[in-house]
């Protein structure tokens, strides 16, 4: 479930930075590369609160 979250997290990372980019070459428009972004920030809102500064199993000695 962690390694879930964590994939998540990290293509919600992708989607909101990634579209500016694509933007800027010229190769994508302006509301397309909005809803990218729109939903890798929701993407990364809810994934990434539920694994970060928490510890892993490992660590939980």
């Amino acid at each position: 479930m962690k390694m879930l979250l964590k994939i998540g997290s990290f293509l919600g990372l992708v989607l909101t930075l990634v579209p500016p980019i694509i933007f800027f070459v010229g190769n994508l428009e302006l509301s397309l590369m909005k809803g990218y972004m729109g939903i890798g920030m929701v993407l990364w809102f809810v994934t990434a609160p539920f694994w970060i500064n928490k510890p892993s199993k490992s660590e939980e000695v």
